[in-house]
């Protein structure tokens, strides 16, 4: 039976599968010609960092376990986990990208969200919510943005859908701090931003959020999102299928340039917007 994915599952299984290695007088190398799974992957599932796919226990049980299937019993599992349940996974990646590519569909990507746009945004639910779970939810997501003030922080680029330009949450000051926001990390170099005009029409991002993560010493990640659900794929195919739609929509986007002034103009508008009601409450 699968198991809940979490760090501490990861460790532990990991950890059995050091075990079970050594008992069977075999080193990492030797396991990985036997098992034909690399040596790196396998060093990262016995530290805990990577998550092994059906196949990898699969063939761990013929080369560790034979007539056993001990690690594909007990795979972890992201299988119909909520984000609110397993998004630290996601975030722990987070910290350890050396570039992540990000798509926004209806809202700006958490980590480039300010305190003003963050709180409308956790407390737009149906759910009624404490001061305190309000403060903790909000503390987690401006921690996020610290990821891209590190100096050797991630090279990120994030395409936005026009959508999360014109969507008015929180009102026109709102509106015009978060874009600034945004340019200004832009300017500094933090981001490379492009932005997917409605004229562009149908593209192939419009299924949801996905997040793109590579690194240094591990093979790369997507994260994908839903309502109310979200899901870490590490399987080649899958992350592959996920960059494949990324790049096909980066191609129908405005440049890095283009996106900059269409961002500034919008901004502008709701400042004008924001003046206007100051004006004429």
């Amino acid at each position: 039976m699968a198991i809940e994915d979490n760090p501490e599952t990861r460790r532990k299984y990991g950890e059995e599968l050091k075990r079970r290695r050594e008992a069977a007088g075999l080193t990492q190398e030797q396991l990985s010609e036997v098992a034909i799974i690399s040596r790196t992957h396998l060093a990262h599932m016995e530290a805990g960092r990577r998550r092994p796919s059906a196949e990898d226990a699969r063939r761990l049980d013929r080369a560790l376990n034979p007539g056993d299937d001990f690690f594909e019993r007990f795979l972890p599992t992201l299988d119909g986990k909520k984000v609110a349940e397993h998004f630290a996974e996601a975030l722990e990646f987070e910290g350890q990208a050396t570039t992540i590519r990000v798509y926004g569909q209806t809202l700006v990507p958490g980590v480039l969200q300010t305190r003003a746009y963050a709180e409308e945004v956790l407390t737009s639910g149906p759910e009624p919510q404490s001061d305190d779970e309000r403060d903790r939810l909000l503390v987690t997501r401006l921690e996020r943005a610290r990821v891209l003030e590190k100096f050797d922080s991630p090279m990120f680029w994030v395409i936005l859908d026009e959508a999360v330009l014109r969507r008015n949450i929180g009102g026109p000051a709102v509106m015009c701090e978060q874009l600034r926001h945004i340019v200004r990390l832009a300017e500094s170099r933090r981001i490379r931003v492009h932005v997917l005009p409605f004229s562009v029409g149908a593209h192939t991002l419009l299924k949801g959020l996905v997040s793109l993560m590579w690194f240094e010493d591990q093979p790369p990640i997507a994260y994908v999102e839903g309502l109310n659900s979200g899901r870490v794929w590490e399987a080649p195919d899958m992350v592959r299928a996920c960059q494949l739609d990324y790049d096909h929509a980066l191609g129908d986007a405005l440049s890095h340039r283009e996106s900059l002034a269409l961002i500034r103009s919008v901004a502008k508008e709701y400042e004008h917007a924001s003046q206007q009601h100051d004006q004429h409450p």
